[in-house]
């Protein structure tokens, strides 16, 4: 099977399996739209499965098939990307790393992928040291408000493997005055989990911010706190 065929067999699922239904549970999960099949996601992960053992299925054939799957409006289509190049993760290298990171470029347009990649995908390239977290520094930077998020969101696994929190709170400085919400919820979450194993620091870092940062990152990093913690990061 080459590239265009795994394009058509994904797409030949999906539409045999589509669940309207499904579509109308989560759509209001997504502000930006919502247009899906409407696969369950059980569905979606044992597809992927198969046809990553599918004969002539490759690492080459599924990077070369993903930039399609991406511009695709189908949220499914996405999904099917991931789920491929998770799949072949025993052969990724650096130009792998170099490839998927401007699929952000084509086609992310939504947290949920975003996450899923973060939770995913990232914290392989990790793991076999092919990159380290530093690699996200550019993707701060960026265009894509989702890569943004990614940049914050893809340090939560390896920030809770580290002792010393203070080269995080200098990595995500320079987005604390972002202006996505998307990016907000983001740092909101990895400055919760920060004060989960570090309180005492993660608070000095926010109080710099109380009155000048976003309130949607305080109300997402303060969710943990007593009503009495919260109070110190009203803004003034």
């Amino acid at each position: 099977m080459d590239a265009p065929q795994l394009l058509t067999e994904i797409t030949r699922y999906c539409k045999e399996n589509a669940n309207p239904a499904n579509v109308v549970k989560y759509q209001r999960y997504f502000k930006e739209g919502y247009d899906a099949w409407g696969l369950d996601s059980g569905l979606t992960t044992s597809k992927a499965k198969a046809l990553a053992t599918t004969p002539g299925i490759t690492l080459e054939v599924v990077l070369t098939a993903a930039p399609e799957l991406l511009k695709s409006p189908k949220y499914e289509s996405t999904s099917f990307a991931i789920l491929l190049l998770l799949a072949f993760q025993k052969e990724w290298t650096l130009s792998t790393f170099v490839t998927v990171e401007h699929w952000f470029e084509i086609g992310f347009t939504n947290w949920a992928h975003t996450d899923f990649f973060c939770s995913e995908i990232l914290p392989v390239f990790f793991k076999k040291k092919i990159v380290t977290p530093e690699a996200l520094e550019p993707w701060r930077f960026s265009d894509n408000k989702f890569q943004r998020r990614a940049a914050v969101v893809g340090l939560i696994k390896p920030m809770k493997l580290s002792t010393d929190f203070r080269p995080w709170f200098d990595f995500i400085h320079p987005i604390m005055h972002d202006k996505a919400r998307e990016v907000h919820q983001g740092l909101g979450w990895f400055l919760r989990e920060t004060w989960k194993k570090q309180p005492l620091p993660t608070e000095e870092f926010l109080l710099r911010y109380k009155d000048t940062a976003p309130r949607l990152i305080f109300r997402y990093a303060c969710e943990k706190m007593t009503p009495e913690q919260k109070q110190r990061f009203k803004k003034t």
